[in-house]
């Protein structure tokens, strides 16, 4: 998508519920939530938020950039890593306000500490009784941070 082409303004709650283009709401801080699944296996990988930026970009490149709020930009998965996104499908949910991209991962990892998905943990109890322990899901990682991403001097 060029700089200058927009989204459609959203349109009635059919237009956007049943209709047939894509309308998403950015919420207050112009962010839209993203769910990256793995295109073969459904497993979900990670959880990121997308500007308007990002989300044209997803369009436009097929590669998945993100919006960071604690940094406050834009960055491309994979960038540092060599582990990119690369999107085979792009979803949006019944009133366009959550993206779900179906992807395929160069280099096998989707989280910054080495594991393959973000979620590498599970609570181990859901009762009442918890004390709140996390289970590695996950007991190996794909890569080593430490080595990845090197502090530059």
């Amino acid at each position: 998508m060029t700089e200058d082409k927009k989204f459609p303004a959203r349109g009635s709650i059919e237009e956007i519920e049943g209709g047939e283009l894509l309308q998403p709401k950015f919420d207050e801080k112009g962010l839209i939530p993203c769910i990256a699944q793995d295109a073969d296996s459904g497993e979900i990988l990670m959880f990121g938020y997308r500007n308007d930026t990002a989300l044209q970009a997803s369009i436009s490149t097929g590669l998945a950039p993100y919006y960071s709020r604690s940094r406050n930009k834009l960055w491309k998965k994979g960038e540092q890593s060599g582990h990119y996104q690369r999107i085979v499908s792009l979803q949006i949910d019944c009133d366009q306000d959550c993206v779900l991209i179906k992807i395929k991962i160069e280099g096998g990892a989707s989280c910054h500490l080495g594991y393959r998905s973000c979620f590498f943990r599970g609570l181990g109890d859901l009762s009442e009784k918890t004390d709140f322990k996390l289970d590695f899901i996950e007991k190996e990682k794909v890569f080593d941070p430490n080595d990845v991403y090197k502090k530059k001097n």
